[in-house]
């Protein structure tokens, strides 16, 4: 297993790479074809992967930490310091079973969560006005930083530009917020049709209409995404390789002829895995329950924490890979 340090190509990244400029100089390959490559030789460097953890758990273990502390506080402000969710409407038979009290009762159950929450918001809104914009910071530089290891890590030519990193994933940040806030707004005007108009004409709500509208909404926002994200990925790629700053590496980044479609490819694809393993973690999760006669809680537990590390490590995981093979690709076809 070799590190690629400019003057050699071995190693599986090596193999990877010849496969692509084989490729490139006969027929065309898909994306999807290169993306099998690197997922091989990335899963046979695990230390790009450990890289990748290191540094989102570095941010994500504190933050953790930090809103968990904050968040107990506002809720033992709400419920004068019992904890006690009965001191915010919440009864027993709802909190063991929401999905079947909801089933039961949408109508009531929605009431009693949406009485509760406006109850604890307040609490919430005090600590996140000075917590949020704390932890986007610090996730705007320890990401930067990290990634700049991790390129690096995968190919030594890079030049390390984190100040640019810096800026660009800012960018990154506030259009994906942006993405957010357009998906809540969404959300909202299906509420608005499905629910609170019926009500206002003394008819049932359409609560069937209202998960369709949420999963096509969901999932059109999320395709759409994967369309325009790869844009906002591959900029700091370009700003290591061309030492570009960022309004360059963002216009560099929207002019790469044929890989363009190559890239959409895979980021399309990693949207699926993305999908794909949040509903094997859910999967995952479910698994003990017909057997809850005999499971204990501290089973349970363990068995979540696991299947959530799984998550995370896989995803992580994937990470690595689109960035490697964003880095295959522009070798290959641009250089």
């Amino acid at each position: 297993m070799g590190v690629d340090d400019g003057t050699r190509s071995e190693g599986p990244r090596g193999e990877a790479m010849e496969t692509l400029r084989q490729r490139a100089r006969g027929a065309d390959v898909r994306g999807t074809q290169s993306f099998v490559h690197t997922l091989s030789s990335c899963w046979r460097r695990p230390w790009l992967t450990a890289l990748e953890v290191a540094w989102r758990w570095a941010v994500g273990i504190p933050a953790l930490v930090l809103i968990v502390w904050q968040a107990k506080g506002a809720l033992l402000e709400a419920t004068h310091g019992t904890l006690d969710p009965a001191t915010l409407g919440l009864d027993s038979v709802l909190l063991h079973d929401v999905v079947g009290a909801l089933s039961a009762d949408p109508l009531g159950a929605a009431g009693k969560l949406s009485r509760a929450a406006g109850l604890v918001w307040p609490g919430f809104v005090h600590f996140g006005i000075w917590l949020l914009p704390l932890l986007l910071v610090a996730w705007v530089v320890i990401s930067s930083l990290g990634r700049t290891l991790v390129l690096r890590r995968a190919d030594r030519r890079l030049s390390a530009r984190p100040g640019t990193l810096m800026l660009l994933q800012a960018i990154r940040l506030t259009v994906l917020w942006a993405a957010f806030l357009g998906w809540f707004e969404a959300i909202g005007w299906s509420a608005g049709v499905a629910i609170n108009g019926p009500i206002a004409t003394g008819q049932e709500p359409n609560l069937v209409l209202y998960s369709a509208l949420v999963i096509v909404t969901t999932l059109g926002l999320f395709t759409a995404w994967g369309f325009v994200s790869w844009v906002l990925s591959m900029a700091p790629l370009l700003a290591m390789l061309k030492n570009l700053d960022a309004r360059a590496s963002l216009r560099a980044a929207t002019k790469l002829g044929p890989v363009r479609g190559k890239l959409v490819e895979i980021n399309l694809v990693m949207g699926i895995v993305k999908i794909a393993l949040i509903v094997l973690a859910m999967v995952f999760s479910a698994t003990p329950l017909p057997f809850e006669d005999v499971t204990t809680p501290g089973f349970l537990a363990w068995w979540w924490a696991g299947v959530t590390l799984f998550y995370l490590l896989a995803s992580d995981f994937f990470h690595v890979a689109r960035l490697v093979a964003y880095l295959n690709l522009w070798r290959a076809y641009a250089e």
